[in-house]
């Protein structure tokens, strides 16, 4: 797949700071489908640093997870009702609760993996884990409970 999962969000849904195409100030993830998960590569800027320069901000960290998991909950939608991604537009969903663990410090100068699967799909519920790596090393992991948002 060319284009990310973001890509197929409806535009009056782009608008996320972390994963909406149509935020110019924001980090704009890209989340593919691999499998039967979901993978996003992302380079932080320099500047997300947390208590130590050489490491990331944790709250990077949680709103990466966040915003991949929505779209690992987006995808897992669309194939549960039987379409391939891009056959029809994205469905947005929010976040009700968000978990995060940090398992070790992560490093500034890596480009991060993070890789979703969903794990429940109900009817406009869908739970996503999500794990964080960085140079091959999980350094966090969250779980993302996800509310689908209605059409209109």
């Amino acid at each position: 797949m060319e284009k990310a999962i973001q890509d197929f969000y409806p535009d009056e849904f782009a608008h996320c700071y972390g994963c909406g195409h149509k935020n110019e100030h924001g980090h704009r993830i890209k989340s593919f489908l691999e499998g039967d998960e979901t993978v996003c590569h992302y380079k932080p800027e320099p500047f997300y640093t947390g208590g130590f320069p050489d490491k990331m901000y944790g709250g990077l960290i949680a709103s990466l997870i966040d915003c991949h998991g929505a779209a690992t909950a987006s995808a897992a939608r669309v194939i549960s009702e039987g379409f391939k991604i891009g056959e029809k537009p994205a469905p947005r969903f929010v976040t009700a609760s968000l978990k995060v663990d940090y398992l070790k410090p992560t490093p500034m100068d890596a480009t991060l993996e993070l890789r979703g699967k969903a794990v429940e799909i109900k009817d406009r519920k869908i739970v996503v884990h999500v794990t964080l790596s960085a140079k091959g090393i999980v350094t966090a992991k969250g779980e993302v409970i996800l509310v689908q948002l209605p059409e209109k």
